[in-house]
């Protein structure tokens, strides 16, 4: 299938994807603020740049888009079907990082989190008891999905 757009407009609309401060980080870091968590954003100094850090815990949390690190339980993750190869080559790059900045935190002494897009879509309401829940648990790793599944272990995360 071809695109429905052409591919000048394509480039502006990928161009113009965040990094940082996208719509899921802050639902997240609205839902950590109302559950009383406070934390500090974007630490250079850790692997990965994680989106959100809370210190005293020794808590990182990750906001992935399921598209651009290939949420395999998502739908939202399908491979493009032009120029597939290249998309493929990307993702799964990014994909790859992901695990090598997990695996460098938790041998820092890091509890990680991974919070999918469709988490702050399907389970908004919920995202402070599940943040807190998880928060205050004792799991090293972990990852909060769109369905209704409680965070799980390292062994089902990648």
């Amino acid at each position: 299938m071809t695109d429905v757009v052409n591919r000048e407009t394509r480039s502006r609309m990928m161009s113009g994807i965040q990094g940082k401060n996208t719509k899921p980080e802050q639902i997240v870091r609205r839902a950590l603020f109302a559950a009383g968590f406070r934390f500090r954003l974007h630490r250079r100094d850790l692997p990965g740049i994680p989106d959100v850090v809370l210190p005293g815990r020794r808590v990182v949390i990750f906001v992935h888009g399921c598209f651009w690190h290939r949420h395999q339980e998502c739908g939202n993750a399908n491979l493009p079907s032009t120029h597939s190869d290249f998309w493929r080559e990307k993702l799964d790059g990014n994909a790859l990082r992901d695990q090598k900045n997990v695996a460098a935190l938790l041998e820092l002494g890091w509890r990680v989190l991974i919070v999918w897009e469709c988490a702050t879509r399907k389970n908004a309401p919920r995202l402070p008891e599940a943040l807190a829940a998880w928060i205050q648990g004792n799991q090293v790793l972990g990852e909060l999905v769109g369905t209704p599944k409680v965070p799980v272990d390292q062994t089902e995360i990648f």
